[in-house]
This record gives C-alpha cells, sequence and structure tokens, in this order.
C-alpha cells in the first residue's frame, strides 16, 4: 500500500484489518512521511526516481518477489507504478484510489492550490510554517461527510514542525509541469512503461470531487486501461478511502480475493 501527499500510511487503517486475514499488507511510510525518518536536503534526495527506488530496496528487503497486488494513491500511484513497470512480472495486479502515473493531462489546468504551494518562499511559508498543506487536505479532500477532529490530527501528527514538513513540501515542488522539470524524465519513463502493465488486472476506486485528480486524470486511466473495473463516486472527493470506505474496503477486498478476470469473490 503506498500512500501519497500530504499523507502516511494511516490512511490504510482501515483496510489492513479488511484483508490482513488473507493478504500479507505491507504499508510503507515514505521517508519524510509518517513515522518514517524525516531527514534534510543533506542527507536524503526528495526526489521520485528516489522514492522508486525506496520502495524497490523495501520489498526485495522483505523478500516479496511475486504475486504483489500495489495499492495506490495520489502520488503513491507514480510510485508505484515506478516499482512496477520495472518489474511487471512480479505484479498481479493493481488498485488505483484517486492516482496519478503519467504527465498532467494537457486538459487539466494546474490548481491553483498547487501552484501557491509551489511559489518561492511564499509556498515554504505556507507548507512548512502553516502547515496549510496537510491541514487544508484534511478539510477539502473529503466531501461526502466532514473528517473528525481526531482523524484530522492524526493525518497531520507526523507534521509538527518546520524540519519535519520538508517531506509535504517536496512532494509539490516535484510535480513535474515542463521538460527540465527534476521528475520530468522519471515521469516520462513510468508513462511509457505502462504499457507493460495493460494486461494486469486493475481496479481503479474514484472519487469524482478531487480537484486535482479529477475527470481528466480518470479519462487517462480509461483510456491506457480500457479493460480495469471503475467504482465511480460522484460525491466523494481526494481521501476516496475516507469518504467511501463502506463501499469502496469490500471492493477492494472482493478484487483481490476473485481470481479471473470480472470473476466475483466467494
Amino acid at each position: 500500500m503506498v500512500h501519497g501527499n500530504p499523507n502516511w500510511s494511516y490512511y490504510w487503517r482501515n483496510l489492513i484489518p479488511a484483508l490482513s486475514d488473507r493478504f500479507r499488507c505491507l504499508a510503507i511510510d515514505h521517508i519524510g512521511c509518517g513515522l518514517s525518518d524525516k531527514p534534510d536536503d543533506s542527507q536524503y534526495d526528495y526526489t521520485l526516481a528516489q522514492r522508486i527506488a525506496d520502495l524497490e530496496s523495501w520489498l526485495d528487503q522483505l523478500g516479496v518477489n511475486d504475486n504483489i497486488t500495489l495499492i495506490a494513491h495520489d502520488w503513491g500511484g507514480m510510485i508505484a507504478c515506478g516499482f512496477a513497470v520495472r518489474h511487471p512480472e512480479r505484479i498481479a495486479k493493481l488498485v488505483m484510489l484517486n492516482a496519478g502515473a503519467f504527465r498532467l493531462p494537457t486538459t487539466k489546468p494546474v490548481p491553483w492550490q498547487l501552484k501557491l504551494a509551489r511559489t518561492p518562499v511564499l509556498g515554504a511559508l505556507l507548507v512548512r510554517g502553516c502547515n496549510a498543506f496537510s491541514r487544508g487536505a484534511v478539510t477539502s479532500c473529503v466531501t461526502r461527510k466532514p473528517m473528525s477532529k481526531e482523524v484530522g490530527d492524526a493525518y497531520c501528527a507526523p507534521y509538527d514542525s518546520w524540519a519535519n514538513r520538508i517531506a509535504v513540501h517536496r512532494f509539490v515542488q516535484d510535480i513535474p509541469l515542463a521538460p527540465g522539470d527534476r521528475a520530468w524524465d522519471a515521469v516520462l519513463e513510468v508513462e511509457r512503461g505502462l504499457e507493460l502493465l495493460t494486461r494486469k488486472r486493475m481496479l481503479i476506486g474514484w472519487g469524482d470531487r478531487d480537484f486535482v485528480f479529477d475527470h481528466h486524470f480518470l479519462a487517462e486511466w480509461q483510456r491506457r486501461f480500457p479493460d480495469a473495473e471503475l467504482l465511480r463516486f460522484p460525491d466523494c472527493g481526494h481521501y476516496i478511502l475516507e469518504d467511501a470506505a463502506e463501499e469502496l474496503i469490500p471492493a477492494i477486498r472482493n478484487f483481490l480475493l476473485s481470481s479471473e478476470r470480472g470473476a466475483s469473490a466467494p
């Protein structure tokens, strides 16, 4: 299970108990996120290429060599697919939840929130100084029902200081929007490799009220993976596992238990 930004493995807290009786469940905290270490720039390269390498190394060290199902959200989609296109023979299934694994669709404008967070000086003050990106997510990324204060505080808990918010800011800065951007070549590599995954079974869970990963991204997923199973929630937002847990978690379990395309789980 591969989380995105501004997030951590807490996002999977309700999914893991629903699967762990039948599956080995592994939830990574990216470096700088959640309960992982939060080094500064002199100690760690906060780039997409490094994130993919981290996931690869982590799975190798854990001895997870085949029959892998990758469940990914947000930036986690790019990181997970970055690993998958390098090792398609190790992948059994893919679950993508309001995620991307390709460049920004040409029809999709850059949301103002991301532009603001990427603005020199001001972006750092907002993201690292005020924790605006993390705090904003717990209010704007759920649209079916408000997130409780307890859950919202838990999402933000690892990001409790300027130093500990470095990964949140670096993720935003690493979004590739044009050739020459630091992550551009890494994204192209992932995007071009997606054809290696087209025969893998895929489930897409999608909240239509996501202001970043919206219908433009969903259309691109459907174009690239026309056989993917789709669960679409018109009233749900970016944190789809919060908004649509009652429907989505059983559907993911059913998808993992099913053995053939179109089959139903017992």
